[in-house]
């Protein structure tokens, strides 16, 4: 069982910028992380996601949902147990409950049904 704590989440101006973390009570490498989002009445949603490519690569990668690329970056440390969301010119339409996701294997990045284990969520907070 992996446990996953979100942190950094709270309320801000639209244009600010707030970083969420994820720590984890696994340090292996091999799982795939990702962030999602739930807004009230609405379906959650990928966010972003980090994922070790192996073979000739040999490193992490990412991707994004359109509506949050050049604002957000996902990143962790190799070896480290904790997985961050910077995100950057805030809107007023990135306010939901964000969920950090954690998968044994790889697949569909932005698919929740690839995720094996959830946090709790914690609330961020947009106004305008």
């Amino acid at each position: 069982q992996v446990l996953l704590v979100e942190s950094g989440g709270g309320s801000v101006q639209a244009g600010g910028s707030l970083e969420l973390s994820c720590t984890t009570s696994d340090k292996t490498d091999s799982l795939n992380f990702a962030w999602f989002r739930q807004a009230p009445g609405t379906e959650r949603e990928g966010v972003a996601a980090i994922y070790w490519r192996g073979g000739l690569r040999r490193r992490y990668e990412s991707t994004y949902a359109d509506s949050v690329k050049a604002r957000f970056t996902i990143s962790r440390e190799k070896g480290e147990n904790t997985v961050y969301l910077q995100m950057n010119s805030l809107k007023p339409e990135d306010t939901a409950m964000y969920y950090c996701a954690a998968a044994l294997r790889g697949g569909a990045p932005l698919d929740d049904s690839q995720y094996d284990y959830w946090g709790n969520g914690i609330l961020v907070t947009i106004s305008s």
